[in-house]
């Protein structure tokens, strides 16, 4: 844990915190649609139908590939966000001004 006389490494700290909940949060949601919705939800969804294909089909063969790209361009929003706040965290320390 960073001591209060180190700002910057608190700083550093947070965003990483950040990083790795935004990672986690990203990785639940993958592995719901992919292995939930794609595997042990396939019998119960292929009762509906999407696009002409059984719903639990589409999610194994489709659903999830589509799903795993968004989910890869929100990482890249919300960490270029993160980083934003991280640099201007940063410049506010270098500035004198303590968080």
């Amino acid at each position: 844990m960073p001591s209060a006389s180190d700002p910057i490494a608190a700083a550093h700290q947070r965003h990483w915190r950040r990083n790795v909940r935004l990672s986690l949060s990203l990785l639940v949601i993958w592995a719901a649609v992919s292995l939930g919705c794609g595997v042990l939800l396939a019998d119960v969804l292929n009762a509906y139908t999407f696009l002409g294909a059984p719903l639990g089909f589409w999610f194994a063969q489709q659903g999830a590939v589509i799903v795993f790209v968004l989910l890869i361009l929100v990482y890249a929003i919300r960490m270029g966000r993160l980083d934003r706040r991280l640099k201007s965290e940063l410049a506010e320390l270098e500035r004198g001004g303590e968080r």
